[in-house]
């Protein structure tokens, strides 16, 4: 009849198997998986685990350059030429819309009318002063380093609101800007290399496929 094996014995022969130095009382064994009861790293349930996270890593890098290298359709590129307000819509239509208007120095009326649209966006009081006074030494005082085409009559109106700032103190400066882009900028843009190639490369990109 065979010998039974007394739990100390068991104890043992596990304590034989184990390469790794004994672990001080309460302190857990590194690696350990409920699978491997001496903790080792080289459990083929760990190495399992480690190659499905580093799969799983991999997998969303590749998502996430793949949304950084997505670009406009050629349906989008096409909306811009018949609404200016769906290109200013389209994070990819202002960026192309930017491009151009830096090569005629003119990028600023573009810039000035994002940040109104960003003060239009608060209502903590403290935060809209804050914006406010940015976007007047920015873009209206006549210290201001960059170029916005405004009247004389829009920037006295701004200037009379100066004392108690508002989200919508720019509104019809910003109106006036829109209009200028919307009018003088827009069609020279639409006629442009910048937007030309751009839609000759995404047709050509849909005949390729």
């Amino acid at each position: 009849m065979p010998r039974s094996v007394s739990g100390v014995e068991m104890r043992k022969r596990q304590a034989a198997h184990i390469e790794a130095p004994p672990q001080a009382p309460g302190q857990p064994r590194p690696n350990t998986c409920c699978l491997c009861w001496c903790g080792c790293c080289k459990c083929l349930w760990n190495e399992d685990r480690m190659e499905r996270s580093e799969r799983q890593t991999c997998t969303k890098m590749d998502s996430i350059e793949a949304a950084e290298e997505q670009h406009p359709s050629l349906e989008e590129l096409l909306s811009w030429s018949r609404s200016f307000e769906m290109m200013l819509r389209s994070l990819e239509g202002r960026e192309v819309f930017q491009e151009f208007l830096r090569s005629e120095y003119s990028e600023d009326n573009l810039l000035f009318w994002l940040a109104c649209e960003e003060l239009k966006k608060e209502t903590n009081p403290s935060v809209v002063e804050e914006k406010a006074r940015i976007i007047y030494e920015d873009y209206v005082s006549i210290l201001s380093p960059k170029e916005v085409s405004l009247d004389s009559r829009v920037r006295e109106g701004i200037n009379q609101t100066l004392a108690e700032p508002s989200n919508l103190m720019y509104e019809e400066a910003q109106f006036q800007i829109y209009t200028l882009m919307h009018r003088d900028s827009f069609p020279r843009f639409l006629n442009s290399s910048v937007y030309r190639d751009l839609l000759a490369n995404r047709r050509r990109t849909c005949l390729d496929t």
